[in-house]
């Protein structure tokens, strides 16, 4: 968590949102990091949450990411939260502009993201309804 109080307050509440909340973001883009599905799954409600998220993201570099690329400068345990809505981001194609764009940027760039990227690509399970 990051270590200034407020930013620590800041930081769960913004990962218990996309734990509790964001929930027709999840059900209309699916987790899938090894295919690409531009514009799919993108309905007004599913908008509201892209901008949701964008908008929160914005707010907490803006007040607390001045000491990195990150949502609260370094990588803390909100940034792992929002891991797998970067994924989504680039399988649906969301365009991202500014502050949200070179944070998903960052968090795609993260070493350990990249492995788990990398172990997707050769994962021979397939779930058949988020393939197609």
């Amino acid at each position: 968590w990051p270590e200034e109080g407020g930013g620590r307050a800041v930081g769960r509440a913004v990962s218990n949102e996309i734990q509790a909340g964001l929930t027709t973001l999840r059900r209309h883009m699916p987790m899938n990091m090894r295919s690409t599905f531009a514009g799919r799954g993108v309905t007004p409600e599913v908008q509201a949450d892209l901008d949701r998220i964008a908008a929160l993201w914005r707010d907490c570099r803006r007040r607390f990411g001045a000491g990195g690329g990150y949502l609260f400068g370094g990588f803390t345990i909100a940034d792992a939260m929002y891991a797998p809505v970067v994924s989504r981001f680039r399988t649906y194609g969301v365009d991202l502009e500014g502050a949200p764009r070179d944070y998903a940027e960052a968090i795609w760039s993260y070493p350990d993201l990249q492995l788990w990227y990398d172990a997707a690509k050769n994962e021979p399970w397939i779930s058949s309804d988020v393939e197609v």
